[in-house]
């Protein structure tokens, strides 16, 4: 589950950091649908990086998957550990997410050798959803409260991109003045449509 081979043709799941917060883990936070539908969730202590594939969704040489938050970060071979201080993921010049950036070390904690294997942990900002409207976050708002759903646990959520630096990292996707594809840029226009949908309900 996962693969690459679940995307449709010509479609290319490059995301800027600020894409995959506004319009992947804000909306898994939410209970809102993300479309398209295609990062799987899995427990990050239960694999080392290697074993993603098949597991997480693969685009090019990164995986991305939807996590848990969680201190601790212990897989069955090694750990995940900072490596540098965690970065703010903005829009429209407002501060939504933060940006976590861990290596992979084979071992027991602060015993390990550290690898190539790069992870970014991305989080909301004290469990409050970014909004592209009024009216979505309403909508989300009415959805916690039938359902019981905290903040709290809202930010337990977090999304990760993990990739090997030894193979070239395509993280600066954006940065490099590439453009989305047309399909890139008509599945996540698809999350404004079914907000809208959800606030005329």
């Amino acid at each position: 589950m996962g693969g690459a081979s679940d995307l449709p043709p010509g479609f290319h799941f490059f995301p800027s950091d600020e894409e995959l917060v506004v319009h992947f883990l804000r909306h898994k936070a939410s209970l809102l649908p993300c479309q398209p539908d295609i990062v799987p969730t899995i427990l990050l202590n239960h694999y080392d990086p290697w074993e993603l594939n098949d597991k997480a969704l693969q685009a090019g040489n990164q995986w991305y998957f939807f996590s848990h938050a969680t201190q601790s970060r212990v897989t069955p071979n090694g750990y995940w550990s900072s490596i540098c201080a965690d970065e703010m993921v903005k829009s429209s010049g407002c501060n939504i997410g933060l940006k976590k950036t861990l290596v992979f070390s084979i071992g027991e904690p602060s015993e390990g050798i550290e690898t190539n294997w790069i992870m970014h942990e991305y989080h909301l900002l004290d469990g409050r959803k970014v909004s592209s409207s009024s009216t979505s976050t309403s909508s989300s708002r009415k959805l916690h409260r039938e359902k019981g759903h905290s903040n709290t646990e809202s930010n337990n959520w977090v999304i990760c991109r993990v990739f090997d630096s030894t193979c070239g990292s395509q993280a600066n996707f954006h940065e490099e003045g590439m453009e989305l594809s047309c399909l890139d840029e008509v599945f996540l226009s698809l999350d404004d449509y079914d907000e809208v949908s959800l606030s005329n309900n």
